[in-house]
């Protein structure tokens, strides 16, 4: 919470106020004779002498040390107020601001408490407690002022605290996923035990067979067809009308005719001239020369997607998968601007698009670890300050205790 504004200033006002009147209080009633006469006590505000030797026995000084108490208590009210929001007792804003300005009261009130002594072993470490808590609490107030601008300056955008694993994270699986894209896929692993397979079965293994080959169709070459097309290789059946080329050869030139390989036809029977039969769709596209083909893939350069799955392995998975990035190189902006220039110049121009997308991903890793240091400077003095809180109202409580009973 910022103090340095118009919010602040009636708190200001008071405890300026009460510590004076507190130390005119004190001046008047232990030493009268360094008052001007015009600034003497008037005899209500006189206290009575007291048996005490300390001024922290005396009627005054105990008053002293019971507001101080009663501030030390409202103090750690705070706490307990930030978990039960559904208090109507003030907002949290004025809870805060009373919880800075009242301690700051308590330090006049402490000194004025112990006489300018510390006394025995049990209020000198009561003294080292609350310094502790003071100054921890001055130092966290420091920060609050100081922090929120730092963020502001060094943090462009910043991030949900919760979701910073989160996001971590995903960092770490787009590196990993585009380092598995690059690495060229490992060979399938074969059974060395296995039967090798038959030379007939290796062109349709795997092939999903058509409709026209689950039928009980009675055709060689429909028995043989699969989804992709593949060599036939189911037995040739022969039939009586089939001849096999080896009798058509052995026959000589005479009988390389269609019509010669039939026969000649029975006298008296009509001859009907044989055409030939018309090419498929699909080898009349074959065979023509406009025919439009398949675009090439795209290149790829072995020797820059090498470069970058070793950048990946050895730099960038590292980094991202740390729990602490500002322990390595690339935790230093200089330095990572150096090292990805210089990856640039090893790839070709076609990778560089990807190495500045990896560039971006480790200086929001960057981001993400400075929000986190400024979060932990901001919050860490806590860890330290509610505790010695907690035991100082203890200790201080059982102090007022044996004070007001035993002594």
């Amino acid at each position: 919470m910022r103090i340095f504004n118009r919010v602040h200033f009636p708190w200001f006002l008071f405890v300026l106020a009460a510590t004076a009147f507190a130390a005119w209080l004190y001046v008047g009633n232990f030493a009268p004779d360094r008052l001007p006469t015009g600034l003497r006590l008037p005899p209500p505000l006189v206290q009575k002498p007291s048996a005490h030797r300390s001024v922290g026995g005396s009627p005054l000084g105990l008053i002293f040390g019971a507001i101080s108490l009663a501030i030390f208590v409202f103090a750690a009210l705070l706490s307990l107020r930030k978990k039960v929001v559904l208090w109507r007792i003030g907002n949290l804003q004025r809870w805060l601001r009373a919880h800075i300005w009242l301690t700051l009261l308590t330090i006049p009130l402490v000194i004025l408490h112990s006489g300018f002594r510390l006394g025995g072993p049990m209020t000198t470490l009561l003294i080292i407690l609350y310094a502790v808590v003071m100054v921890s609490g001055i130092y966290g107030l420091a920060l609050q002022h100081q922090l929120p601008r730092i963020m502001k300056e060094r943090l462009p955008a910043e991030t949900v605290y919760e979701q910073i694993p989160h996001i971590r994270a995903q960092l770490l699986a787009a590196a990993t996923k585009m380092r598995d894209a690059f690495k060229p896929n490992p060979p399938a692993k074969t059974d060395a035990g296995a039967p090798a397979p038959s030379p007939t079965k290796v062109v349709t293994m795997g092939s999903t067979p058509m409709a026209s080959t689950t039928a009980d169709l009675s055709t060689p070459s429909a028995r043989a067809k699969t989804v992709v097309g593949s060599t036939i290789t189911a037995e040739t059946v022969n039939t009586p009308a089939t001849e096999s080329v080896a009798a058509v050869v052995d026959r000589g030139p005479q009988a390389t005719s269609p019509a010669a390989a039939v026969g000649p036809p029975p006298s008296g029977a009509a001859t009907t001239p044989v055409t030939p039969a018309p090419k498929p769709p699909e080898a009349a596209k074959a065979a023509s020369p406009s025919a439009p083909t398949k675009p090439a893939a795209a290149a790829t350069d072995p020797a820059s997607e090498a470069a970058l799955v070793e950048f990946l392995e050895q730099q960038i998975l590292p980094y991202l998968a740390a729990h602490r990035g500002d322990k390595f190189h690339l935790g230093s902006n200089r330095y990572s601007e150096d090292l990805f220039r210089f990856v640039k110049l090893r790839v070709a121009e076609a990778y560089r698009g990807r190495v500045e997308e990896i560039q971006a991903w480790c200086d929001e890793r960057r981001m993400l670890d400075l929000q986190t240091r400024l979060q932990h400077w901001l919050h860490a003095w806590l860890f330290v300050h509610a505790p010695v809180s907690f035991l100082l109202i203890m200790l201080t409580a059982w102090h007022a205790f044996v004070t007001l009973f035993y002594y």
